[in-house]
């Protein structure tokens, strides 16, 4: 999976084009993977969506990641599950999909880094790196020095997200993330596929 480019699907932003259109111009745009977040949806829903978007992301390369859903993940063969610190056991996800589905975690500061294991989870999502609107009730943001303390601590590599756009990508890789995760930078813009060149080369640039 490459982490570098990584989108989490906002229903409410992708309203206009829809995600699984804004997901298949990402992807042309160079995003790597894309997760499937839908907080108000339920299980068959997200089946649903989740079967549009491996379709549209056949062939491409591209990993389907399912957030929080394990029945939808499970369901529809993703390429990954990504949970928080509050919705299940990390051991028991990995029961439930298997050893060859990728696992994620969010976590939120050093302790949680601290207690990662490698043996079961494969990457983190740091999150907060900036506030964001598009998460109302999240963490304090850890900036980005806080970042760099978190991913020294982390034991596998390292997404990050909150606020981030191409603009951050210096920073943030410099601090040795993995990649960037992002919402706002790609939904609703009027070219998704253009703003996730824009992000990859950011990237790209920062790792010269």
């Amino acid at each position: 999976m490459d982490l570098s480019a990584y989108l989490v699907l906002d229903p409410g932003l992708c309203a206009g084009l829809g995600m699984v259109e804004t997901a298949r111009a990402a992807v042309a745009g160079g995003v790597g993977v894309v997760q499937l977040l839908h907080e108000q949806a339920g299980t068959a829903e997200m089946i649903e969506i989740g079967r549009a978007l491996r379709v549209a992301l056949e062939g491409t390369g591209a990993a389907l990641v399912i957030n929080d859903v394990v029945a939808a993940a499970v369901a529809l063969r993703a390429d990954g599950l990504h949970i928080g610190q509050g919705d299940m056991a990390v051991k028991k996800a990995r029961s439930a999909i298997g050893p060859e589905m990728l696992l994620g975690l969010s976590v939120e500061n050093q302790a949680h880094a601290r207690a990662v294991d490698p043996h079961v989870v494969d990457y983190v999502g740091v999150s907060p790196v900036f506030g964001t609107p598009t998460k109302s009730d999240h963490a304090p943001p850890v900036g980005i020095d806080g970042l760099r303390r978190i991913v020294e601590i982390c034991p596998v590599p390292a997404v990050c997200i909150g606020g981030l756009g191409p603009q951050h990508a210096g920073d943030v890789i410099g601090a040795g993330a993995a990649g960037l995760a992002v919402v706002s930078a790609v939904c609703g813009r009027p070219d998704p596929a253009a703003a996730a060149r824009a992000l990859g080369s950011a990237i790209a640039e920062a790792r010269k």
